[in-house]
């Protein structure tokens, strides 16, 4: 079920919210796992198992090791192996299968394929941390196996992020409170990502779909490039702003996962801006686990290596994403080592350019799954043998050109700084309702005749 589906909006939301708010306080967590298990079994229930059992374990595993602190380790060994295990059954074991395929000796072992159950990427990684945490001792074992079962379940953020870590919600499971203030600030967050959503990520996939695959010439490149990370900027910030959004609306309060990357004037600094919950996740539990900084240039270098393959990995069992996460590798150790300090003296309009123009690459070999495609498209961005732009090309970028600047503005902080200068103003809560009224209705007349309504990060 999406977010961004009639279902969900006009059905599911607001029976669970009114179901939530009727429900006595104590009772409330309870009736949020069994919402987040409807919400997640909708179109798999089978995969509501593999959920459970990853609850389980993490509660029991935690709790021992609080209990037995003289045997932690086999404890969140048990815990890591059972949860990334899962992890890698169902979203590695058809990848390894087909690489060991490609070798002589394994070429008589059938294809695998398994389903893969949706957002188990992100709980993983949730369980995962919380366990370590426990067994750092920087948060307590939760003793409420249906405190923890809502937390690792909950459904505004399990799908596609942010990745919540138990410590930073852990009082709100017992100790939130709903406010009238938060539960309209929910609101509002939630209809500007429902807008990135449907009014811009959508559009700007269509735009890319009708230009990855065409001959248009190098600007058509560049532009088919730039409506892709349009469409997966809007596309994942905007399913990050209705799980914040929603997390307000039930008392939680979760982390911003995006901070306008696309202003970024550097590899380093887009990926403090992109993605922040798996980028501090991987920062805290592999880089620094790693060793860091702390051991010289070479143990540097591997333990970025390190990061950037399981980061690239992480986003898909496919031979392009792991080529995704390494590029960025690259492109880090360079900037940390080899042209970063040359690359802060250039204007930032030369520095903007540049983040821009690596970006843009990095969502080609992202977003195509085809080595040869890929290697095509960026050829393509850089000689003029399909034209400078084709007629067909042109028209159909001509008529995107509205979303086009729309999209750009609204990648701005500037909109932004405007409102909250002049937020306290009578004037502006009137325009915000107004705003809310006007969002829910172009969305919902989009829903009804838009036959593309993908959510990229559902994949992973």
């Amino acid at each position: 079920m999406y977010f961004s589906s009639l279902m969900f909006l006009f059905v599911f939301l607001p029976v669970v919210l009114a179901i939530y708010y009727i429900t006595p306080k104590p009772f409330r967590n309870g009736f949020l796992l069994l919402a987040n298990l409807i919400f997640y079994g909708w179109g798999e229930p089978v995969f509501i198992v593999v959920m459970c059992v990853s609850i389980l374990v993490n509660y029991v595993c935690a709790v021992m090791i609080e209990k037995q602190p003289q045997r932690k380790k086999p404890y969140l060994a048990l815990s890591l192996i059972i949860s990334l295990g899962l992890l890698a059954v169902f979203k590695y074991a058809g990848f390894a299968s087909d690489l060991l395929r490609t070798l002589p000796p394994f070429a008589w072992m059938p294809k695998i394929k398994i389903p893969l159950p949706i957002g188990i990427s992100f709980y993983t990684f949730q369980t995962v941390s919380y366990t370590i945490d426990v067994y750092r001792g920087d948060t307590k074992a939760q003793k409420n196996l249906v405190s923890l079962g809502t937390y690792i379940s909950f459904f505004p953020q399990l799908i596609a992020g942010p990745i919540v870590r138990y410590r930073d919600i852990a009082s709100q499971l017992t100790g939130r409170r709903e406010t009238l203030s938060g539960f309209g600030e929910g609101v509002k967050i939630f209809l500007v990502g429902l807008a990135k959503k449907v009014l811009i990520a959508n559009q700007a996939g269509v735009l890319w779909e009708s230009l990855k695959g065409a001959d248009g010439g190098i600007i058509a490149a560049w532009v088919g490039a730039a409506a892709f990370a349009f469409q997966i900027y809007f596309d994942f910030s905007g399913y990050s702003d209705m799980a914040v959004g929603l997390g307000k609306m039930f008392g939680f309060n979760f982390m911003r996962n995006f901070e306008y990357p696309y202003v970024s004037k550097s590899i380093t600094e887009f990926w403090r801006r992109w993605h922040i919950s798996l980028s501090t996740w991987f920062r805290d539990y592999v880089y620094i686990p790693l060793g860091g900084n702390r051991r010289g240039t070479p143990r540097v270098i591997f333990n970025l290596f390190a990061v950037w393959f399981l980061t690239g990995l992480w986003h898909g069992a496919s031979v392009n994403f792991i080529l995704w996460g390494l590029y960025y590798f690259v492109l880090l150790v360079l900037e940390k080592y080899v042209y970063g300090k040359y690359l802060e003296k250039l204007p930032q309009a030369v520095r903007h350019i540049y983040a821009l123009a690596l970006i843009l690459i990095g969502w080609v070999i992202f977003s195509l799954d085809d080595m040869t495609a890929v290697t095509a498209y960026i050829g393509s961005m850089f000689t003029l043998g399909g034209g400078i732009i084709t007629h067909d090309a042109l028209s159909r970028i001509i008529s995107y050109l509205p979303l086009l600047l729309a999209a750009t503005l609204a990648s701005l902080p500037t909109a932004k700084n405007i409102y909250m200068k002049i937020r306290d103003k009578k004037a502006v809560a009137v325009c915000e309702v107004i705003f809310c009224a006007a969002v829910l209705l172009l969305c919902t007349a989009s829903l009804v005749n838009q036959s593309y309504n993908p959510f990229l990060y559902f994949r992973f």
